[in-house]
Protein backbone atom coordinates (compact mmCIF):
# COMPACT_ATOMS: atom_id res chain seq x y z
CA UNK A 1 0.00 0.00 0.00
CA UNK A 2 1.23 3.45 -1.06
CA UNK A 3 0.14 7.30 -0.02
CA UNK A 4 0.91 8.29 -3.63
CA UNK A 5 -1.04 11.34 -3.60
CA UNK A 6 -2.86 11.24 -6.99
CA UNK A 7 -5.94 10.26 -7.92
CA UNK A 8 -7.61 9.44 -12.01
CA UNK A 9 -11.31 10.87 -11.92
CA UNK A 10 -13.62 9.19 -14.34
CA UNK A 11 -14.59 13.20 -15.50
CA UNK A 12 -13.23 15.46 -17.67
CA UNK A 13 -10.46 18.20 -16.78
CA UNK A 14 -13.29 20.90 -16.68
CA UNK A 15 -15.46 19.29 -14.64
CA UNK A 16 -12.51 18.22 -12.12
CA UNK A 17 -10.96 22.38 -12.50
CA UNK A 18 -14.86 23.70 -11.81
CA UNK A 19 -14.94 21.11 -8.93
CA UNK A 20 -11.81 23.02 -7.68
CA UNK A 21 -13.02 26.75 -8.28
CA UNK A 22 -16.88 26.66 -7.07
CA UNK A 23 -16.72 27.36 -3.19
CA UNK A 24 -20.28 25.31 -2.93
CA UNK A 25 -18.26 22.83 -4.64
CA UNK A 26 -15.47 22.62 -3.16
CA UNK A 27 -17.22 22.16 0.19
CA UNK A 28 -18.61 18.79 -1.45
CA UNK A 29 -15.28 17.32 -1.04
CA UNK A 30 -13.04 19.62 1.15
CA UNK A 31 -13.02 18.44 4.64
CA UNK A 32 -16.06 17.56 6.80
CA UNK A 33 -18.78 20.04 7.40
CA UNK A 34 -18.17 22.27 10.32
CA UNK A 35 -18.92 25.58 11.38
CA UNK A 36 -15.96 26.71 9.69
CA UNK A 37 -15.38 24.73 6.63
CA UNK A 38 -16.06 27.71 4.48
CA UNK A 39 -13.89 30.37 6.04
CA UNK A 40 -11.07 27.17 5.40
CA UNK A 41 -12.45 27.08 2.02
CA UNK A 42 -12.26 30.49 1.39
CA UNK A 43 -8.57 30.63 3.00
CA UNK A 44 -6.86 28.05 0.77
CA UNK A 45 -8.64 28.12 -2.59
CA UNK A 46 -9.13 31.62 -2.72
CA UNK A 47 -6.77 33.81 -1.36
CA UNK A 48 -4.77 36.74 -3.22
CA UNK A 49 -1.54 34.48 -2.67
CA UNK A 50 -3.44 31.27 -4.78
CA UNK A 51 -2.65 31.00 -8.50
CA UNK A 52 -4.41 29.97 -11.01
CA UNK A 53 -2.94 28.61 -14.64
CA UNK A 54 -4.65 30.55 -17.42
CA UNK A 55 -5.00 26.72 -19.21
CA UNK A 56 -6.95 25.64 -16.26
CA UNK A 57 -4.18 22.72 -15.95
CA UNK A 58 -2.66 23.80 -12.28
CA UNK A 59 -3.64 25.52 -9.07
CA UNK A 60 -1.14 26.84 -6.27
CA UNK A 61 -3.32 26.99 -3.34
CA UNK A 62 -2.36 29.14 -0.08
CA UNK A 63 1.06 27.78 1.28
CA UNK A 64 2.02 26.76 -1.78
CA UNK A 65 0.81 22.92 -2.22
CA UNK A 66 -0.62 22.35 -5.91
CA UNK A 67 -3.17 20.34 -7.75
CA UNK A 68 -1.70 19.42 -11.11
CA UNK A 69 -4.56 18.16 -14.03
CA UNK A 70 -3.58 16.02 -16.62
CA UNK A 71 -5.90 14.39 -19.42
CA UNK A 72 -5.35 10.47 -19.49
CA UNK A 73 -7.55 8.07 -21.27
CA UNK A 74 -9.86 7.04 -18.30
CA UNK A 75 -10.44 10.40 -17.46
CA UNK A 76 -8.20 13.43 -15.56
CA UNK A 77 -5.39 12.84 -13.19
CA UNK A 78 -5.36 14.99 -10.45
CA UNK A 79 -2.00 15.03 -8.14
CA UNK A 80 -1.13 17.42 -5.16
CA UNK A 81 2.30 18.33 -4.81
CA UNK A 82 3.59 19.39 -1.61
CA UNK A 83 5.79 22.52 -0.99
CA UNK A 84 8.86 22.35 0.40
CA UNK A 85 8.27 23.01 4.29
CA UNK A 86 10.91 25.19 6.37
CA UNK A 87 11.30 22.53 9.17
CA UNK A 88 11.95 25.15 11.43
CA UNK A 89 8.48 26.80 11.07
CA UNK A 90 5.93 26.40 13.46
CA UNK A 91 4.01 24.68 10.85
CA UNK A 92 6.83 21.22 10.74
CA UNK A 93 5.13 19.00 12.89
CA UNK A 94 2.18 19.05 10.80
CA UNK A 95 3.75 18.50 7.81
CA UNK A 96 2.62 14.40 7.17
CA UNK A 97 -0.98 15.71 8.89
CA UNK A 98 -1.46 17.90 6.09
CA UNK A 99 -0.24 14.90 3.08
CA UNK A 100 -2.61 12.82 4.68
CA UNK A 101 -5.09 14.67 4.94
CA UNK A 102 -4.73 15.55 0.75
CA UNK A 103 -4.94 12.55 0.42
CA UNK A 104 -8.46 11.62 2.08
CA UNK A 105 -9.20 14.72 0.34
CA UNK A 106 -8.14 13.66 -3.51
CA UNK A 107 -10.65 10.73 -2.84
CA UNK A 108 -13.40 12.27 -1.62
CA UNK A 109 -13.55 14.60 -4.80
CA UNK A 110 -13.38 11.64 -6.84
CA UNK A 111 -15.94 9.96 -4.83
CA UNK A 112 -17.77 13.40 -5.15
CA UNK A 113 -17.65 13.53 -8.92
CA UNK A 114 -17.98 9.75 -9.89
CA UNK A 115 -21.25 9.08 -7.86
CA UNK A 116 -23.13 12.05 -6.78
CA UNK A 117 -21.68 15.03 -8.86
CA UNK A 118 -24.78 17.25 -8.56
CA UNK A 119 -25.95 15.69 -4.96
CA UNK A 120 -25.34 17.43 -1.24
CA UNK A 121 -23.37 15.47 1.38
CA UNK A 122 -24.16 15.35 4.91
CA UNK A 123 -20.92 14.00 7.10
CA UNK A 124 -20.41 12.06 9.96
CA UNK A 125 -17.10 13.50 11.54
CA UNK A 126 -15.01 12.32 14.61
CA UNK A 127 -11.25 12.57 15.85
CA UNK A 128 -9.52 11.35 18.71
CA UNK A 129 -5.95 10.95 20.24
CA UNK A 130 -4.36 8.39 21.53
CA UNK A 131 -5.91 4.89 21.94
CA UNK A 132 -4.44 1.71 22.04
CA UNK A 133 -3.37 0.26 18.34
CA UNK A 134 -5.07 1.28 14.70
CA UNK A 135 -8.93 2.55 14.70
CA UNK A 136 -9.06 0.45 11.51
CA UNK A 137 -8.13 -3.05 12.98
CA UNK A 138 -10.49 -1.80 15.86
CA UNK A 139 -13.10 -1.14 13.48
CA UNK A 140 -12.45 -4.98 11.63
CA UNK A 141 -11.48 -3.41 8.71
CA UNK A 142 -7.57 -4.81 8.71
CA UNK A 143 -8.29 -7.79 5.97
CA UNK A 144 -10.25 -6.01 3.02
CA UNK A 145 -10.10 -6.72 -0.70
CA UNK A 146 -8.42 -4.57 -3.33
CA UNK A 147 -9.64 -1.54 -4.11
CA UNK A 148 -12.52 -1.85 -6.75
CA UNK A 149 -13.45 -5.46 -5.51
CA UNK A 150 -16.75 -5.98 -3.63
CA UNK A 151 -16.66 -6.35 0.51
CA UNK A 152 -19.06 -6.68 2.88
CA UNK A 153 -18.22 -6.16 6.36
CA UNK A 154 -19.85 -6.24 10.28
CA UNK A 155 -18.19 -3.22 11.87
CA UNK A 156 -17.32 -3.37 15.57
CA UNK A 157 -20.04 -0.51 15.41
CA UNK A 158 -22.64 -3.33 15.23
CA UNK A 159 -23.25 -1.99 11.80
CA UNK A 160 -23.33 -4.17 8.60
CA UNK A 161 -22.17 -2.62 5.67
CA UNK A 162 -21.55 -3.78 2.20
CA UNK A 163 -19.82 -1.95 -0.97
CA UNK A 164 -16.76 -1.65 -2.81
CA UNK A 165 -12.93 -0.92 -1.59
CA UNK A 166 -12.50 2.62 -2.90
CA UNK A 167 -9.26 3.27 -1.88
CA UNK A 168 -6.82 1.58 1.02
CA UNK A 169 -3.02 3.04 2.22
CA UNK A 170 -0.76 2.66 4.50
CA UNK A 171 -3.04 4.62 6.82
CA UNK A 172 -6.56 4.88 5.54
CA UNK A 173 -9.06 2.97 3.99
CA UNK A 174 -12.17 4.05 2.07
CA UNK A 175 -15.30 2.02 1.42
CA UNK A 176 -18.27 2.85 -0.30
CA UNK A 177 -21.37 1.95 1.77
CA UNK A 178 -24.83 1.36 0.19
CA UNK A 179 -26.56 2.08 2.96
CA UNK A 180 -25.20 5.84 3.71
CA UNK A 181 -27.29 7.17 0.51
CA UNK A 182 -30.46 6.88 -0.66
CA UNK A 183 -29.29 5.80 -4.00
CA UNK A 184 -26.38 4.83 -5.16
CA UNK A 185 -23.51 4.71 -2.16
CA UNK A 186 -22.23 6.95 0.38
CA UNK A 187 -18.40 7.05 1.77
CA UNK A 188 -16.27 6.01 4.55
CA UNK A 189 -13.29 6.59 5.53
CA UNK A 190 -11.35 5.44 8.69
CA UNK A 191 -7.35 6.45 8.83
CA UNK A 192 -4.81 6.24 11.60
CA UNK A 193 -3.45 9.75 12.05
CA UNK A 194 0.13 10.80 12.68
CA UNK A 195 1.86 10.85 15.66
CA UNK A 196 2.83 14.81 16.84
CA UNK A 197 4.85 15.50 19.82
CA UNK A 198 2.72 17.46 21.99
CA UNK A 199 -0.38 17.21 20.11
CA UNK A 200 -0.79 13.73 19.30
CA UNK A 201 2.27 11.68 20.58
CA UNK A 202 0.26 8.08 20.02
CA UNK A 203 -1.44 9.29 16.99
CA UNK A 204 -4.85 9.17 16.92
CA UNK A 205 -7.92 7.93 14.97
CA UNK A 206 -10.26 9.71 12.47
CA UNK A 207 -13.44 8.99 10.56
CA UNK A 208 -15.53 10.57 8.20
CA UNK A 209 -18.42 9.48 6.45
CA UNK A 210 -20.19 11.34 3.70
CA UNK A 211 -23.85 10.38 3.23
CA UNK A 212 -26.15 11.64 0.70
CA UNK A 213 -30.10 12.19 0.62
CA UNK A 214 -31.01 10.04 3.72
CA UNK A 215 -33.86 10.96 5.61
CA UNK A 216 -33.36 12.26 9.72
CA UNK A 217 -34.14 8.66 11.10
CA UNK A 218 -31.97 7.16 9.28
CA UNK A 219 -28.81 9.23 9.61
CA UNK A 220 -29.26 10.13 13.49
CA UNK A 221 -29.36 5.98 13.64
CA UNK A 222 -25.74 5.82 11.79
CA UNK A 223 -24.68 9.12 13.68
CA UNK A 224 -25.94 7.32 17.14
CA UNK A 225 -24.00 3.89 16.27
CA UNK A 226 -20.85 5.41 16.11
CA UNK A 227 -21.28 7.88 19.07
CA UNK A 228 -21.80 5.03 21.06
CA UNK A 229 -19.06 3.34 19.43
CA UNK A 230 -16.45 6.15 19.87
CA UNK A 231 -18.08 6.46 23.91
CA UNK A 232 -16.49 3.00 24.47
CA UNK A 233 -13.37 3.60 22.33
CA UNK A 234 -12.35 6.99 22.39
CA UNK A 235 -13.94 8.30 25.33
CA UNK A 236 -12.54 11.49 25.88
CA UNK A 237 -12.85 12.13 22.13
CA UNK A 238 -15.42 14.97 21.28
CA UNK A 239 -19.11 13.12 20.18
CA UNK A 240 -19.73 12.47 16.42
CA UNK A 241 -21.05 15.50 14.59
Amino acid sequence: MTNNLSVVINADAQQVWTMLREPSLVAEWHGWEAEDLRDEINEIYFKGTVVEDPNHTSLTVDGGDSFELKTVPTGTEVSVTRAAMDHNSEWAMWDEDITQGWLTFLHQMRFALEHHPHGHRRTLFFQATGGEGSIIDKLGLKELPKPGEAYSATLATGEEISGKVWYKTNHQVGLTVKSYADHNDGLLIVADQPKIDDVRPDGGAMVIASTYGLGAHDFDAIRERWDDWRVANYPEAAPVT
